[in-house]
């Protein structure tokens, strides 16, 4: 007697079984790739988050950092401004005595006769206008102010009279002034 075992439904539902399993696990690891995927998208838009804020951050560390800058600039500004006051304030306060004392030596040194009708002061340089009642008058009140210690050597650069000798004598001249602590040789004070 023969047995005959018929072998083809069972290599048919061992292939089925194999094919199943093939299919799971192509399934899983289609699965198992879309999942590492997906993982390493949100992990690189997390980094791309991250960037764009520490981006942003130093953006707003940036724009404080010039404002801090553009103020430090103004205050730089602002100090010198200062700074030039301070000067020119020491420096009125310093010529405040000098103005005083040329304006002493100026009616110090008027000659009878003779008054001044503007003056004008450019630096250390005085520009001297009057009247005075004759030429001697005008050439007495050069010798005065020369003679003074606090100018130098006037020069007269106009002098014009009207019609008549006892007419006034109208005349321009300038003087420099002399530094307080510079004492004019063979001058008394």
């Amino acid at each position: 007697m023969t047995i005959e075992i018929n072998l083809l439904p069972w290599r048919e539902q061992r292939r089925l079984r194999k094919t199943r399993r093939f299919r799971q696990s192509l399934l899983l690891v289609l699965l198992l790739g879309l999942l590492v995927g997906w993982g390493i998208a949100q992990y690189e838009k997390s980094m791309v988050r991250a960037g764009q804020a520490r981006l942003a951050l130093i953006q707003r560390e940036t724009d404080a950092l010039t404002r801090d800058i553009q103020e430090m600039r103004n205050f730089r500004q602002l100090r010198e401004r200062m700074l030039k006051q301070i000067d020119l304030i020491g420096e009125l306060q310093s010529s405040r005595p000098l103005t005083i004392r040329v304006l002493d030596q100026l009616t110090a040194t008027l000659v009878d006769g003779v008054h001044y009708t503007e003056l004008n002061r450019r630096g250390s340089r005085l520009e001297l206008s009057g009247v005075a009642t004759s030429n001697r008058q005008v050439s007495d009140q050069m010798r005065a102010l020369d003679n003074s210690s606090a100018f130098d050597i006037p020069l007269l650069s106009d002098v014009q009279s009207a019609e008549g000798p006892a007419a006034a004598k109208r005349f321009h001249m300038s003087v420099d002034e002399h530094p307080v602590d510079e004492a004019k040789p063979g001058a008394g004070s």
